[in-house]
């Protein structure tokens, strides 16, 4: 036993050194100390009270000394194992619970995870194996109206920006471990999970095994409704009952097995048998080539309504989920008088002759507009996740809730994309889209939580000796995923490490062989990041109108990361162009006009306007650096603050000077901050605009552009809602929908650690 521990002891502080060691410093096996910790458990699970007490007290150690950094880490760590174990003492649970209360008094995130793990642990510690069965139902969609919830987590891949060698390889991966996940042998580990969990020593493991392996699937879901519904009856009491839970069980375990096998009976081969692993089945993983615009919301749409009942036809538009018509239209044209007397006898439920109600509904007006079941003032909610503010779980998947009356939430769809800078463009172009969809066709929302995850995957460098998976050939193009490891460390240490296991993953030869069992270690990070990254960080999406011709309609489109913009060589066709000025260089940059709203700490608007001449032009939205804090966007309620709606602009400009020479003509990088700019060209020289450093999403022959935050989308019913008011409200209400600027959260494990 003092082996064991002492191998464990070295593994965590294996982990806090990588922790707090610089990214630079570090070698090609960062991010595998986590990694082989867990999986030492899982080949030894009688172990895990040793691994239990040993995080505990290097979390009490780290909160004497006031070491914040490797709290949030060694939490989830704690969680997570705590979530596969059984066997824990009650002893160590309630010391568990008891510190998760004490970090409540600490600052946002620290107290916003430990809330999240306090009430996760008081059901677990009451209810033994509640965390281990909902993940399980949940994630491998297990049906059972006790427990209803759903989730998948859907990979997303585009073809274009990762090669095919890398797509192969990670759906081997994923196929390799999900051929072995039947939903019969999902269910034996539930059982034999929480028979285990809830008997401890006096579960026969062995022969449990025996005969759930022999059971026929009738007979395996019935045990299987019955666990269920003896851990959820229990934990959805106020004050449950452990001994009332054991004795439920007890009953369960004495029917499978026979009368033989009474606790009292159950000596045998106990220690033999408590060695046994019951696996945590990796969750149910889509993975898709990202083709087309409008995939996101057609998976989206397909996971709410399997493809049995669901047939997507060319107009997805006519969509109506569930019998609930989608669209915004709040009133009803009515064709009759209005006067209750005068409508066709049946029409509508009338009170009873005798009643007083009758007698006045003689002249009784009758209602020309039918209302929805929600308020009339209802407005989307500014996170598919519920109300902005604390971000917490219950126990059960996110979103659980009611955004609409009698519409419940049991669906969860985390979406996974995998690339660059260039893939989070293209999400946050379908994220607008699914926003401004949903204040039309109201169909998503009110049942599904979706969850947003980003793992960052950049090309190799390229050398003489070949390619290096190790360091990526080009860094700018993970200019947010820097940030994110930034803001969170255990992102940085557990995310951010993937990149060069999936290269070499793609360089591995395919192996077809799916009855071997491996530990395949890119499905188990991301399996651990979807399940324990809670915590979202929120980018703000910035609006681009880009004119071709001032006396036509602006093209409007949506960035993320950045706006490149560079000046033509060639000039507009435009006729009876102006004479050049002079003193004006022929080919060296162009005139601008720049007009931007300056971002202060007062937030009062001060808005400035230069000419300027110009070889281009770089708008980033990212924060480049420490220096620059995280206070990017905490959170929904922090929209307003200067540095969350805040651009970065440099300016390469031309500076003339004169010498005994003549004339030269140098460029100056000059950069300021705003939070909305507009450029136009005064010597009809065009534009040519890249969003999100991206070559597909390329402008050109644009002679003016107006970047600024994207605002949330607004529905119809707000929009007539808003015609209907007076001039001053008008004002106001605009005023107000300027403070509500489009969020785009990407969930991690902490959010932004200050």
């Amino acid at each position: 036993l003092e082996n064991v521990e002492l191998d464990f002891q070295r593994s965590v502080q294996a982990v806090l050194r990588e922790l707090n060691t610089p990214a630079s410093a570090l070698q090609s096996n960062r991010g595998m100390w986590r990694w082989s910790l867990h999986k030492k458990v899982e080949r030894n699970p009688g172990r895990s009270s040793v691994l239990v007490r040993i995080l505990l007290r290097e979390l009490e150690k780290a909160e004497s000394e006031d070491v914040r950094r490797v709290i949030i880490p060694l939490l989830l760590t704690l969680m997570y194992v705590l979530t596969k174990a059984t066997g824990i003492t009650e002893e160590l649970y309630h010391r568990a619970y008891t510190f998760c209360t004490r970090l409540l008094t600490l600052p946002a995130p620290y107290s916003t995870v430990a809330l999240d793990c306090a009430i996760r642990l008081k059901t677990e510690a009451a209810v033994p194996g509640t965390l281990y069965q909902r993940t399980v139902i949940a994630e491998q969609n297990l049906m059972s109206e006790l427990y209803p919830y759903q989730e998948r987590v859907f990979l997303f891949v585009d073809p274009e920006l990762v090669s095919p060698s890398v797509c192969s390889a990670l759906l081997l991966e994923i196929q390799a471990a999900q051929e072995q996940q039947t939903p019969e042998a999902c269910m034996r580990h539930v059982v034999s999970h929480a028979l285990q969990a809830a008997l401890g020593d006096a579960c026969h493991t062995g022969a449990l095994n025996r005969k759930l392996q022999a059971s026929s699937r009738r007979v395996l879901e019935y045990y299987f409704h019955a666990v269920v519904a003896a851990i959820e009856q229990v934990a959805s009491e106020d004050s449950p009952s452990r001994l009332g839970h054991l004795e439920r069980l007890e009953e369960i375990y004495c029917s499978l097995l026979g009368p033989a096998a009474t606790r009292r009976l159950c000596i045998g081969d106990v220690l033999q048998d408590r060695l046994a692993s019951i696996p945590l089945p990796s969750p149910l993983i889509t993975f898709h080539l990202w083709t087309d615009q409008e995939q996101l919301w057609k998976e989206l749409v397909l996971f709410l309504r399997p493809h049995s009942q669901l047939r997507l036809s060319a107009d997805l538009e006519a969509l109506d989920l569930q019998g609930f018509r989608p669209d915004w239209d709040l009133a009803r044209v009515s064709t009759d008088s209005g006067i209750e007397r005068d409508l066709p006898f049946g029409s509508d439920e009338l009170p009873e002759p005798s009643s007083s109600e009758m007698e006045r509904a003689a002249l009784q007006r009758k209602g020309g507009i039918k209302k929805r079941v929600w308020p009339p003032d209802f407005s989307m909610p500014g996170s598919w996740d519920g109300p902005p503010g604390l971000h917490r779980r219950t126990g059960r998947p996110s979103g659980d809730g009611e955004l609409l009356p009698g519409v419940s939430r049991v669906h969860t769809a985390r979406v996974l994309v995998l690339g660059d800078d260039r893939m989070l463009g293209r999400l946050a172009q379908a994220y607008y889209r699914l926003r401004k969809r949903e204040t039309k066709k109201f169909c998503l929302t009110p049942r599904l939580s979706l969850q947003l995850y980003y793992i960052p995957l950049l090309a190799p460098q390229v050398t003489g000796q070949g390619r290096n998976p190790e360091v990526s050939g080009k860094p700018e193009l993970g200019e947010l995923a820097s940030f994110l490891g930034r803001a969170d460390p255990w992102y940085e240490s557990t995310v951010n490490t993937l990149c060069p296991a999936i290269l070499k993953l793609a360089e591995m030869p395919p192996c077809f062989d799916t009855s071997q069992t491996v530990d395949p270690f890119i499905l188990d990070v991301i399996t651990y990041y979807v399940r324990m990254g809670t915590q979202p960080i929120y980018f703000q999406l910035y609006k681009v109108k880009i004119f071709t011709n001032l006396s036509h309609d602006p093209t409007e489109d949506i960035f993320l990361t950045e706006l490149k913009v560079k000046i033509q060589d060639s000039k507009s066709p435009k006729e009876g162009s102006s004479p050049r000025r002079k003193g004006t260089a022929e080919g060296t940059g162009a005139e601008l006009s720049v007009c931007y709203q300056k971002a202060l700490l007062s937030h009062r608007p001060r808005e400035v306007t230069v000419s300027l001449r110009a070889t281009g032009l770089v708008l980033k939205a990212i924060p480049a650096g420490d220096t620059e804090g995280f206070s990017h966007c905490t959170s929904p309620n922090a929209a307003s603050a200067t540095d969350c709606t805040c651009l970065r602009v440099s300016v390469t400009e031309v500076v003339k000077s004169s010498n005994l020479a003549g004339r030269s003509f140098t460029t100056v990088a000059n950069t300021f901050r705003t939070s909305s700019i507009q450029v136009q060209s005064q010597d009809q020289r065009l534009l040519t605009l890249w969003l999100d450093k991206d070559s597909r999403r390329t402008f050109r022959d644009v002679v003016r552009f107006e970047a600024s935050p994207c605002p949330e989308p607004c529905s119809r019913a707000q929009k007539s809602k808003m015609s209907g008011l007076n001039s001053h409200r008008q004002e106001a209400e605009k005023n107000k929908a300027k403070l509500s600027p489009l969020l785009m959260p990407i969930n991690t494990f902490s959010g932004i650690v200050q």
